[in-house]
């Protein structure tokens, strides 16, 4: 599977990077916080979703302004210019009818979005989302959101990534080491400071409390039950404002659903029922692993780095790779998102 980059132009005139892949009824995505489309595509937190919603679907996804392939340098970083991009990669991607899937930051604009073109929406889908910023959330929210510029005007381009790993730690908190690595990476490489604190406190105003009402469009409401990014209590009260909405709740503390999530498969599940659709890629399964590679794998899974399952099982860590490469082979994935790929298709399998 490929992906095809391109570049349209918002009505301000900033250029925004979207990329395409997969095939079926088209899914666009809308832009949510730190992206960069190529980065993405062999990562270990996000490229499980990048392979699930590319299954049966012609999935599009785009770089906000700021961020990633698109214009660093932009002047309007507002709620409005966020609805617009989404308008304008819509339009270029040259889809009629589609489902809108809103992943955290981007759920307000795909609820105003829905609000203003019905006509356009097979389905909506909201994952880890809000209607509300930080600021509007009272005293304790608008402290922590203080805390949290803070932390980016202190440390997002120092090398050393202890003030970047603080938001890590808040959206993959059962994330291993390699994942939290990556997203510490992503940051940096996806925008600057000054524009990241743009963003952070444009976020932070966001009000479709009101446009929520008017969305007519049958609605999936997803939110981990333990977020620490945004509260449960905003996706419930999401839910109750939207007329037309179904919530179900995830058993995680993670606001990126991991690969080795004990509740990713749940959250595939409940995706494909909404919209009705299934897989049509066959992939291979664990039964085609030898036992020792399933033990190694099963360790894999756990979060347990090389080091670890050779001290575990006995082996070298040599031995260790030549397991974990055999399984990559059998399993049919590769890049730097193997990995977690590979423990994704680990937990899925006993999941049933």
């Amino acid at each position: 599977m490929r992906q095809k980059v391109g570049y349209c132009t918002a009505p301000d005139a900033v250029k925004l990077a979207y990329a395409v892949h997969g095939s079926g009824p088209p899914i666009v995505r809308v832009a949510t916080w730190m992206t960069n489309l190529e980065f993405d595509w062999d990562s270990p937190v996000w490229r499980h979703w990048l392979d699930a919603l590319g299954d049966g679907h012609t999935l599009i996804r785009y770089d906000e302004r700021g961020c990633g392939l698109s214009d660093r340098d932009v002047d309007d970083i507002s709620f409005d210019a966020w609805v617009a991009d989404l308008e304008a990669v819509v339009d270029a991607a040259g889809v009629d009818r589609f489902a809108l899937l809103g992943v955290s930051t981007g759920v307000a604009v795909a609820v105003e979005y829905a609000a203003r073109h019905p006509e356009r929406l097979t389905h909506l889908v909201l994952y880890g989302g809000y209607a509300r910023g930080r600021e509007l959330r009272g005293a304790s929210e608008r402290r922590l959101q203080d805390a949290l510029i803070a932390a980016i005007s202190a440390g997002w381009t120092n090398p050393d990534p202890t003030f970047r790993h603080l938001f890590s730690m808040l959206f993959l908190p059962a994330g291993t080491a390699e994942q939290m690595g990556w997203y510490d990476d992503l940051q940096r490489k996806s925008t600057s400071a000054a524009t990241a604190v743009r963003i952070y406190n444009a976020r932070g105003r966001i009000n479709v409390v009101d446009t929520a009402a008017q969305v007519r469009t049958r609605t999936l409401v997803v939110h981990p039950a333990d977020d620490r990014v945004v509260p449960i209590g905003e996706g419930r009260l999401l839910a109750t404002l939207l007329p037309d909405a179904r919530l179900v709740e995830l058993d995680s503390a993670n606001h990126i659903m991991l690969s080795d999530d004990p509740a990713w498969p749940r959250f595939v599940s409940e995706l494909r029922d909404f919209l009705g659709t299934k897989p049509v890629t066959a992939r291979p399964g664990v039964e085609e692993l030898s036992r020792r590679e399933l033990e190694v794998l099963e360790l894999v899974a756990a979060g347990l780095t090389n080091e670890a399952i050779a001290e575990r099982l006995s082996l070298s860590i040599r031995t260790v790779e030549r397991h974990l490469t055999n399984t990559y082979v059998k399993l049919r994935v590769s890049g730097k998102a193997g990995r977690a790929a590979a423990a994704a298709r680990f937990s899925e399998a006993n999941q049933h």
